[in-house]
């Protein structure tokens, strides 16, 4: 590969990188074609980018990035292919539900709200990650919790109220 060829897939990757707020180094090296294609597929219903990159050129492009992405570095060895997100953890429930019985695509790393782990045990963890919109709408259920029991409780109180003051209408 010339090197104006190699410096336009570095800015390209990097381009890339500044899309996305999550990645998820893979290996997807064995995968037959059909599967490839079917991962590829997957990956597009979830708005999942998936990109087979030589590790060289992902390094150079993570150098012109700003911080430090050092950690990385122990996995960018053989096969990689990199799945871009701007959701934390639908990289990781896809790379489950793919991988059932045959371990591939297999995690490498990842970069997940601003953090990296290392390593196919983390798989677990960054599947139970929950993404903004998740977190959201935990808070709002939070908030309505309360509302909803003051609510109940002047419901059931003003039930409570009339049929006391029903069966002392009718003793008097």
């Amino acid at each position: 590969m010339r090197k104006e060829d190699k410096a336009a897939v570095i800015q390209q990757i990097t381009a890339t990188i500044g899309q996305y707020t999550h990645f998820y180094l893979t290996d997807i090296a064995t995968l037959n074609a059909a599967k490839t294609s079917n991962l590829r597929r997957e990956c597009s219903k979830q708005e999942i980018k998936l990109v087979v990159v030589k590790n060289t050129l992902f390094k150079k492009a993570l150098e012109q990035i700003e911080g430090d992405y050092s950690a990385l570095d122990p996995a960018l060895k053989g096969n990689t292919a990199v799945m871009f997100s701007n959701n934390a953890n639908s990289p990781a429930k896809l790379i489950k539900s793919f991988a059932k019985g045959t371990d591939i695509p297999k995690l490498k790393a990842a970069y997940v709200q601003e953090g990296f782990y290392i390593g196919a045990e983390n798989l677990e963890m960054l599947i139970a990650i929950k993404s903004k919109n998740e977190l959201i709408g935990d808070v709002i259920a939070l908030l309505q919790s309360p509302a909803k029991n003051v609510i109940s409780a002047l419901q059931s109180g003003g039930q409570t109220i009339h049929g006391v003051l029903k069966t002392l209408a009718e003793r008097g």
